[in-house]
């Protein structure tokens, strides 16, 4: 099975990348079930990419329904460890402006509904979380995207909604007090997951709109982000297409030993069944 270092996931409105040259689609089977969709690798400025539509092509799966134990478990089975995150968010803040974009380096979980580990069924492990994005890829994709002449914001704090309604006025207000920056429905899991996985993880995330708290801006429509999207859509592609060969070969930060002291099992108490299912992931710890 083809291999790739980088891999890219395509929020709303990514569902294709069509400067990957030499392409081949693979279906990964996961413990976790199938992915998204089929995986497309290819040469991107003749660097490997893996890249996964998040919700499908065609925008088939709701926030909730993603398997992202299944996306995150595919892309690491192809050998990938720089997960590109690209996403669409309401931004929170008046200088946070539709069609701008925004490298988060914090995230708050108001999701509900969503597995958020690997882990369990007799094998427990603590990640450390308290900077859920790689500082290195961080620093990649902004770097890219303000030599491409992007307005691309350093930092933020963005919060993962259930979704799939947008917010209330109120919970838009209330985000807002706690010093949110912009919100979105797709981060997390993933970015916990990820880290599980020893994955360098980071988002690209693309502003549509002011979400409701705004007294002079329209209210959030699926008509107002899908018109913005397309425009962010367009700089997400030439951004990563300029930042593919300027990931390093190495990973000079903490994601590449995430679990060498998060496992907290006995090792003759973790059950085997557990352990194969979770190979992939622990075996390099408990070999």
């Amino acid at each position: 099975m083809p291999q790739a270092k980088i891999g890219v996931i395509g929020g709303s409105g990514l569902y294709d990348l069509e400067t990957l040259h030499e392409v081949e689609q693979v279906r990964v089977e996961t413990p976790f079930g199938p992915p998204s969709d089929a995986i497309t690798i290819g040469a991107l400025n003749g660097t490997p990419i893996a890249f996964l539509p998040r919700h499908g092509r065609g925008h088939r799966i709701l926030p909730t329904e993603l398997s992202v134990r299944a996306n995150i478990w595919a892309l690491k089975s192809l050998g990938v460890e720089w997960v590109i995150s690209v996403s669409a968010v309401g931004s929170l803040r008046e200088e946070l402006r539709p069609l701008d974009l925004v490298v988060p380096d914090q995230l708050i979980d108001r999701t509900r509904n969503r597995v958020n580990t690997f882990f369990g069924e007799g094998m427990v492990a603590h990640i450390s979380f308290a900077d859920p994005f790689c500082p290195v890829l961080r620093e990649v994709l902004l770097q890219g995207a303000q030599e491409m002449g992007a307005v691309a914001h350093r930092g933020g704090t963005m919060i993962v909604m259930e979704g799939p309604a947008f917010s209330t006025r109120a919970e838009s207000t209330l985000y807002r007090s706690w010093g949110a920056d912009v919100i979105g429905m797709t981060a997390l899991p993933e970015a916990k997951l990820a880290r599980e996985a020893e994955l360098c993880y980071a988002t690209l995330a693309c502003v549509t709109d002011y979400d409701v708290w705004h007294e002079t801006e329209e209210d959030v429509t699926v008509e107002m982000v899908i018109g913005n999207l397309l425009q962010n859509v367009a700089t997400a592609k030439a951004i990563l297409q300029a930042v593919a060969d300027r990931i390093p070969d190495e990973r000079p930060c903490p994601c590449p030993t995430a679990l060498a002291n998060a496992i907290v099992t006995s090792r003759d108490a973790i059950p085997p069944e557990t352990r194969q299912r979770l190979a992939l992931l622990v075996d390099k710890y408990l070999s």
